[in-house]
């Protein structure tokens, strides 16, 4: 993929479909908060839980700032709060203005970013330290806690980096933008990009770099008198060398996934149309090659977290792939369990549930994010037929391109998604966050008993 996010496409029923929506939005979802963009984000992640209270939790988001160059891009801290599930009335629901930014969102910190924030990933064992990719090399490593508020105005500088707040992974060969991972069971951190190398670090080596490179790191004013800017330049952040350099892709890998319960086994997906899955412990070459995972680029990966034998792919011939890894052999050959056709464009992000095993969701630039349960493939009868196989829900809220989404761990069903609406609406982005109403999603059984116990009133509030 040479450019993330290009034609949303090419739909003409954009408008009419999202004025649809709006009209279905107080039946379709139990909370929805809509936020406006100044400037698109290209990524977005929950950040730690900071207070529980009775109606509603308030919570840390991540996101990015991608400008056109008249002001600096960032990397932006929000607080936001949630409304707990069957507390929003309806009427609160379905009023919202999609010019307006929500009361629930509110930026808590900037921090004036080195190029542009083409992708954040926390780290799972401290959600204060998160990695971002940005047009260069280099993966950045942030502790947003230690990091001052910063104004984003022309010619601001970049928020400095120090030995708290700061640190660089060094190893790619080229520019490396999207293909980001933390590992769940320690702090690794992997990423992929144009040099056709997937690369593996550890933050811990950083406590080694400090004992054997004391002298990387100047201290601000023990540079004999220099002018500001060339403090800068000599105070330097500390840098951690790879720990592996991974060699089996033949262009750009575009996204890499940890292993859930593995720090040394992972997989990548590439511009190849490869997946390939890798284990440091065996070497730097791959230990399963599939040539032919998609018909196109492969643009995103995810590995189940709950069934690690289920593997997630989506790409550029708008289609999203499921792999059983243990159909996968050594010489590249491996059908998926099932191949999800939905979408209309190119599919941009995919991600499990962190809850549900069967449950995941798809976002592509036709602008729809959609839910699925691969659980429900083989139920096509009465009405429901006319659906795509395992398609539960589809969240149109969006008019353009969504680049990102993310399940909230703390709240499994609520979702925070951003779509860059640049081509549509002629500028900025839109953030979401919404929870789809849980009747659609709780078994048939019980929601058909709990709606019997309603019966009554539901018909006695229908009749004239």
């Amino acid at each position: 993929m040479k450019e993330r996010g290009g034609k949303g496409g090419g739909q003409p029923s954009v408008n009419e479909r999202y004025s649809q929506w709006k009209t279905l939005v107080p039946i379709l979802y139990d909370w929805l908060a809509n936020h406006n963009l100044l400037w698109p984000s290209l990524s977005c992640r929950w950040g730690p839980l900071l207070e529980q209270a009775t109606y509603k939790n308030r919570q840390r988001l991540y996101l990015s700032e991608q400008t056109d160059g008249s002001v600096p891009n960032t990397l932006v801290i929000a607080n936001c709060e949630i409304v707990k599930p069957r507390v929003a009335a309806a009427e609160h629901i379905a009023q919202f203005n999609e010019e307006a930014r929500s009361p629930f969102v509110k930026k808590f910190k900037t921090i004036i970013h080195p190029g542009e924030v083409n992708r954040i990933r926390e780290l799972p064992q401290n959600s204060k330290i998160v990695a971002t990719h940005t047009d260069s090399p280099d993966v950045l490593i942030w502790d947003v806690e230690a990091q001052p508020n910063r104004h984003a105005i022309l010619g601001a500088t970049e928020s400095r980096p120090d030995l708290v707040g700061f640190i660089i992974l060094t190893g790619h060969q080229e520019n490396a933008e999207f293909a980001l991972a933390m590992c769940q069971s320690e702090p690794f951190v992997l990423s992929g990009g144009k040099d056709k190398s997937v690369v593996l670090w550890s933050i811990q080596d950083h406590i080694s770099t400090l004992a054997t490179d004391s002298g990387a790191t100047k201290s601000p004013g023990s540079n004999g008198g220099k002018s500001p800017k060339t403090e800068d330049k000599v105070t330097e952040s500390p840098k951690i060398k790879a720990r592996g350099i991974f060699q089996g892709h033949q262009d750009t890998v575009e996204d890499v996934q940890f292993c859930p319960s593995s720090a040394q086994e992972f997989c990548s997906v590439g511009d190849d149309s490869c997946l390939i899955l890798w284990d440091a412990r065996t070497g730097s070459s791959p230990v399963v090659k599939v040539e032919k995972a998609h018909n196109a680029d492969l643009h995103c990966v995810d590995w189940n977290p709950i069934d690690e034998n289920f593997i997630l792919t989506g790409s550029a011939d708008n289609t999203v792939r499921l792999f059983d890894r243990r159909n996968l052999t050594s010489n590249g050959i491996g059908s998926p369990v099932h191949i999800f056709t939905n979408h209309n464009a190119a599919v941009l992000c995919v991600q499990w549930s962190p809850d549900k095993s069967s449950i995941f969701g798809s976002s592509a630039e036709d602008g729809v994010l959609n839910i699925w349960d691969h659980n429900k493939v083989g139920e096509r009868s009465g009405p429901a037929s006319k659906f795509a196989p395992g398609l539960l829900f589809r969240h149109s809220g969006h008019r353009d391109k969504v680049v990102d989404f993310h399940w909230n761990s703390h709240d499994p069903w609520t979702i925070v998604s951003v779509s860059d609406d640049g081509e549509s609406t002629g500028g900025g982005g839109t953030l979401q966050i919404w929870r789809m109403i849980d009747l659609i999603h709780r078994p048939q059984e019980e929601v058909i008993n709990e709606l019997e116990q309603f019966k009554s009133h539901i018909l006695t509030c229908s009749t004239p």
